[in-house]
């Protein structure tokens, strides 16, 4: 499991990375104590580091020439100043990246499993994804935990790994069907609508109720 580093001070913007980055299979801490940001380094030894620029005490950049003096874990910039010399900065300070806020988690996540695959030259496995303390498991093409198992069909399944993917967020009808069929053209679309209703049932089946929702003209979302 990867050790994703989150120097931010602003606690709710760090929680929040914190919390995303946790469902894509990560393991997080935030720095609290920000004068001793170099022993929490040493002590975690984190493989990425996200980096604000605007820091008690001393900057991002600073921090960032700091840890370049003890190692070359790849650092990526988050910051609300998205001026063209702070990004210049950041790189020639030693950071890898730059993302400006408010952030998406898509593009982190992103840029953390390609900056992880370039750095450390191994592939990422892909997230574990999990739901109501079960594990979607492509391996049994299902939900397991521990010894129950809930099986799914293929379709059944990539549609809850669609929607465990953008847990809490609506994803549209098209974008399943793509999922499902590499292809808009040539399908039923109450195809999908019959899918959804069986995924449901069976979710109803092991006690999940009213986990999937359905947003008129828009698409589904899932939540815990």
């Amino acid at each position: 499991m990867s050790r994703i580093l989150i120097i931010e001070d602003d606690l709710l913007i760090a929680k929040m990375i914190a919390k995303g980055l946790r469902q894509w299979g990560f393991d997080t801490k935030i720095i609290d104590d920000f004068q001793n940001i170099i022993g929490t380094f040493r002590d975690y030894d984190p493989h990425l580091v996200l980096l604000d620029i605007s820091l008690p005490f001393y900057n991002g950049y600073y921090w960032c020439t700091e840890i370049r003096k003890i190692s070359k874990v790849p650092i990526i910039f988050l910051s609300s100043r998205a001026d063209k010399m702070d990004i210049i900065m950041a790189i020639n300070m030693g950071g890898d990246d730059y993302i400006s806020k408010p952030i998406s988690m898509d593009l982190l996540t992103s840029k953390i499993q390609a900056m992880l695959r370039r750095s450390y030259d191994y592939a990422v496995d892909p997230p574990q994804l999990r739901f109501r303390g079960y594990v979607l498991d492509p391996g049994i093409s299902g939900l397991c935990h521990g010894e129950e198992r809930i099986s799914l069909t293929k379709n059944e399944f990539r549609i809850l790994q669609s929607l465990l993917e953008h847990k809490g967020r609506i994803i549209s009808r098209d974008k399943l069907m793509l999922k499902l069929w590499d292809s808009d053209e040539f399908v039923d679309d109450n195809t999908l609508t019959v899918n959804i209703n069986r995924l449901r049932k069976k979710l109803k089946d092991h006690g999940f109720d009213d986990c999937i929702v359905t947003h008129k003209g828009q698409g589904y979302s899932i939540y815990e």
